[in-house]
């Protein structure tokens, strides 16, 4: 769920949006009297990451048991040190040179992950801290903050980036992935009218009357269609003319994840050489809307519960969609990007722990770690909800 945009939040534009004091339901009530109705996408954005007071600038802690929500990293250190045996197991393949290897990570939050990882590689495997670097590809001033205070044992080898258009002038060789990041990414969220045969788009507008100052849902009038770029990826799912649509509910809700598409095409771009991973929540359904969920997937959390109304308290509750790993898969074949493994995150930790390095980490370990390595795997708990996506990009020279 912890994410972070590749480009600037939006910040709300004039009026309240300009003064941080002003609280964040202020600043959007303004904006859709400004604007009119925002588009669901925008919505969502400005809610979790508006500078200063969206949801993922809050202070450290609404994360694990005290929190809104679990992560794979805060079920403990378990996960990033099997992480750390799948990363130095790539880097191994990439082989070593006269310049250095790169792992970068995208969604670092509060570092947490990131100390996991390194205290992994300097306790077993320092033959590779020599020529390593740790990228953090983040845009947030206040969540760098936070991670360079976890990181400061490895400030000489950490590097931030405030974009993948920023990494990618590095080119860099190595391991970019992602925990959790890509189901936090704004989405579109379409409706299927099957009077008129096409897709709306949802809006949040303000109330009438007596109501002015909530929001709340509206579907707007003109059909909606894919972007060129998609259209091949849907492969026809999300077709109003296509044999599929005649199966479609009417009020169908559908979350198109057009910022993670566009999210994992610059990602694929980025890497000169070397690997893209993301683990998070999702399935492998077959790409476009999903007819067996028709309510769609968005979800808010707060306080380890499910909120039933996803337009409350915008910059206080998480905001979160199952991502789509189909059309992921397929945006970065399309991108050039070979898929080495797409499969859950239960089966690929196993395999992991079975290999000699993960062998001799799981020797180790105590009841409690064991405890959390079977929350990360078993299928009741993290083991199949979780997905693992890997592609590789070749090296051009």
């Amino acid at each position: 769920m912890p994410g972070c945009t590749t480009s600037d939040p939006p910040a709300g534009g004039g009026g309240p949006g300009e003064n941080a004091l002003v609280p964040l339901d202020a600043r959007l009530r303004e904006r859709i009297r400004r604007e009119g109705p925002l588009r669901w996408d925008q919505f969502m954005e400005a809610a979790l990451y508006t500078p200063g007071i969206g949801y993922y600038e809050r202070e450290p802690g609404h994360v694990g048991r005290a929190g809104d929500f679990y992560t794979a990293v805060s079920v403990g250190a378990v996960f990033g040190r099997l992480l750390a045996v799948a990363l130095t197991a790539l880097l191994d393949r990439l082989g070593r040179g006269s310049e250095p290897v790169w792992l970068i990570e995208a969604g670092a939050h509060d570092g947490r992950l990131a100390a996991d990882v390194l205290g992994w590689v300097a306790e077993q495997r320092p033959d590779l801290m020599p020529g390593l670097r740790y990228g953090v590809v983040e845009p947030s001033l206040r969540r760098r903050g936070w991670q360079a205070a976890r990181l400061a044992r490895w400030a000489d080898r950490v590097e931030w980036f405030d974009s993948l258009a920023e990494l990618a002038a590095v080119a860099p060789r190595g391991v970019l992935f992602a925990n959790e990041l890509l189901d936090a990414l704004p989405v579109r969220r379409l409706g299927w009218d099957a009077a008129r045969r096409c897709w709306r788009e949802w809006h949040v507008a303000l109330g009438e009357g007596a109501d002015v100052e909530r929001f709340e849902w509206r579907l707007g009038g003109e059909p909606w269609q894919p972007r060129p770029e998609d259209q091949a990826l849907l492969a026809g799912a999300a077709d109003p003319d296509g044999p599929l649509a005649a199966a479609f509910p009417d009020g169908l809700v559908w979350e198109h994840p057009e910022a993670a598409l566009d999210w994992w095409r610059q990602a694929a771009g980025a890497l000169r050489e070397g690997w893209l991973l993301t683990l998070d929540y999702g399935d492998w359904h077959g790409g476009g809307p999903r007819p067996h969920r028709p309510q769609g997937t968005l979800r808010a959390f707060r306080r380890q519960r499910q909120e039933p109304d996803l337009l409350a308290a915008p910059g206080e509750q998480d905001l979160t969609a199952d991502v789509d790993f189909a059309l992921i898969r397929r945006a970065g074949e399309a991108a050039g990007m070979v898929t080495e493994v797409a499969e859950p995150q239960g089966e690929w930790l196993t395999r992991l722990a079975g290999t000699p390095a993960g062998r001799r980490e799981a020797e180790g370990w105590d009841a409690r770690q064991r405890r959390q390595f079977l929350t990360l795997v078993h299928p009741e708990h993290m083991g199949r909800r979780f997905q693992v996506l890997l592609q590789r990009r070749m090296g051009t020279g």
